[in-house]
C-alpha cells in the first residue's frame, strides 16, 4: 500500500508543477514505476476492492503490463509536441481506457471501454496528423469500428434479458452462443480492429496519417483489443466455434499471403509496416480461432512480441523521417554510410520482424505453426509460404533503406541521439529477455 500512496503523492505533485517538461518527465517514471510493481506482483488493483467488476488472469496481465511500457515509451517522442498539456490528457485517458478495458469482467463495461478506447485515437489522429488526408483517414476508422460494434451490443442487451448478468466468469464454459448469426454478430467488431482481411482497409491509412505516438498505441495496443476480444468471446460460444472457424481460419491465411505480396511492392516505410502488422495479426487469430492451450499461448505471445516489434519498427521509421523529411525507401537509400548505429536497430527489429532467434517471435510462431498444422495439415503449405513472405518483405525494408547509394539531395543529416537509441533498445531488450519466462 506504500507504494500506491507514493504514486498517488507523485500524481499530485504534477498536476502542481508548473514546469511542463517536469510533467512529462514524472509522468513517464511513474507509468515505468506503476509497469515495474505489476511485475513484482504487487496488488495494486486488489488493495482498493474492486474486483466486483474488474479482475487480472493469465491472459490480461501480459497486456496490461504491456500497455503501461508502449505507454511510458511513447513520452520519449513528445519532444516535437513541446510537451502540450492537452495531449499529455489525451494520452493519459487512452491508457485508462485501455487499462480498464483489460481488466473488465463484465461484458456490457468491456464493450463500453472498448468503444470509448478508439475516441482518444481519433483526436490523434485527426489533431496532430502530419497532412490534410488525416481527416479522411480518421473517419475511415472512425466508421468502420462504430457500425461495427451496434450488432454486437445488441447481442450483448438479448444475453442481458435472457441471463440477467454478464459476467465474463460466470459466462465461461457455458456456450451460451449457439445460433450462427449471434456468433457473426459478436465476432465482427473484433475482426474490424483486428483487423482480418477485407476488413482491414481503415488500418493502413490511420497509421500513415496518424503521428509516431498514433502509430505506436495502433500497432502495439488497440489491435490487441481485438485478439483479446475474440478470445474472451470464445470463451462462451467455442462449441458453435468449432463447427464453423474454418472459414475465418481460411479467409485469414489467404489473405495473410495477398497482404504479404501487397508488402513486397510498398515504397512507403510506414505503409509495409502497417501491411506487415496485418499479416502477423491474420496468422494470430488462425492459430486464436483453434482455441486449443497451445494455440492460445501462441497467440498470446504474438500479441505481446508484435505489440513491441511494430511499434519500435514505428519509432525507426519516424526517426528516420524527422532527418529526411520523406519515407520513401527511393530517397533513404545508404543509411548504413549516415547512421551506421542506427543500422544495428533496424537489423534486429527486421529479425525480430520475420522471427528470428533469440526473440520471442520466433517461439510464438512455433506455437501456432504447431497448432495450426494439428489442426489440419492442408495449413502446412500457406504456412510456409506465410513465414516465407515474412522473412522476403522483412529483409526488403531492410536492404532497400540501409544500403544503396546515398541520396545526392541530403546535405545536412543529424545522428541518431541517446534519447532515440534508448527508446528502441526499451522495444528490443523485453522481446528478448521474455523468452525467459516461456
Amino acid at each position: 500500500m506504500n507504494y500506491i500512496y507514493l504514486m498517488i503523492l507523485f500524481s499530485f505533485i504534477q498536476i502542481l508543477l508548473i514546469n511542463k517538461k517536469l510533467m512529462f518527465l514524472m509522468t513517464q517514471n511513474s507509468l515505468f514505476m506503476l509497469s515495474l510493481l505489476i511485475l513484482m506482483n504487487k496488488p495494486l488493483f486488489f488493495s482498493f476492492k474492486i474486483y466486483w467488476n474488474f479482475f487480472i488472469d493469465q491472459f490480461s496481465f501480459p497486456l496490461i503490463i504491456l500497455t503501461i511500457w508502449i505507454m511510458s515509451l511513447m513520452f520519449m517522442t513528445l519532444i516535437k509536441m513541446n510537451f502540450k498539456l492537452i495531449y499529455l490528457i489525451n494520452l493519459m485517458f487512452m491508457t485508462l481506457n485501455l487499462l480498464l478495458t483489460f481488466i473488465s469482467m463484465n461484458l456490457f463495461l468491456f464493450y463500453i471501454y472498448f468503444e470509448i478506447s478508439m475516441i482518444p485515437t481519433f483526436l490523434l489522429i485527426i489533431g496532430w496528423g502530419n497532412q490534410f488526408e488525416r481527416i479522411e483517414a480518421s473517419l475511415y476508422m472512425f466508421m468502420y469500428t462504430i457500425f461495427a460494434s451496434l450488432p454486437m451490443m445488441i447481442i450483448l442487451i438479448l444475453m442481458y434479458n435472457n441471463l440477467n448478468h454478464l459476467n465474463l466468469i460466470m459466462l465461461m464454459n457455458m456456450n451460451y452462443i449457439n445460433n450462427l448469426y449471434m456468433y457473426m454478430y459478436m465476432l465482427l467488431s473484433f475482426l474490424i480492429k483486428l483487423p482480418m482481411f477485407f476488413f482491414h482497409l481503415w488500418l493502413p491509412k490511420a497509421h500513415v496519417e496518424a503521428p509516431v505516438t498514433g502509430s505506436m498505441i495502433l500497432a502495439a495496443i488497440m489491435l490487441k483489443l481485438g485478439g483479446y476480444g475474440i478470445l474472451r468471446s470464445l470463451m462462451f460460444m467455442n462449441k458453435l466455434n468449432m463447427k464453423f472457424n474454418l472459414i475465418i481460419i481460411t479467409f485469414s491465411m489467404i489473405g495473410a499471403i495477398l497482404i504479404s505480396l501487397i508488402c513486397m511492392k510498398q515504397i512507403d516505410m510506414k505503409m509495409l509496416v502497417a501491411y506487415s502488422s496485418i499479416v502477423h495479426m491474420s496468422m494470430m487469430l488462425s492459430s486464436l480461432m483453434i482455441f486449443s492451450q497451445l494455440s492460445m499461448l501462441g497467440s498470446l505471445m504474438m500479441m505481446i512480441s508484435h505489440g513491441l516489434c511494430s511499434s519500435a519498427m514505428f519509432c525507426l521509421v519516424n526517426i528516420t523521417y524527422e532527418r529526411s523529411k520523406s519515407r520513401s525507401m527511393i530517397l533513404n537509400k545508404g543509411l548504413m554510410n549516415l547512421m551506421p548505429s542506427l543500422t544495428l536497430l533496424w537489423f534486429m527489429t527486421c529479425i525480430f520482424n520475420m522471427a528470428a532467434p533469440p526473440s520471442m517471435n520466433l517461439f510464438s510462431e512455433i506455437f501456432m505453426i504447431n497448432s495450426i498444422s494439428s489442426w489440419s495439415m492442408m495449413m502446412i503449405t500457406p504456412l510456409m509460404l506465410l513465414s516465407f513472405f515474412s522473412v522476403l518483405y522483412s529483409m526488403f525494408l531492410y536492404c532497400s533503406t540501409q544500403h544503396g547509394y546515398i541520396n545526392k539531395n541530403m546535405f545536412i543529416f543529424n545522428m541518431i541521439n541517446i534519447r532515440e537509441f534508448i527508446m528502441i533498445s526499451l522495444h528490443l531488450i523485453p522481446i528478448i529477455l521474455m523468452i525467459l519466462f516461456i
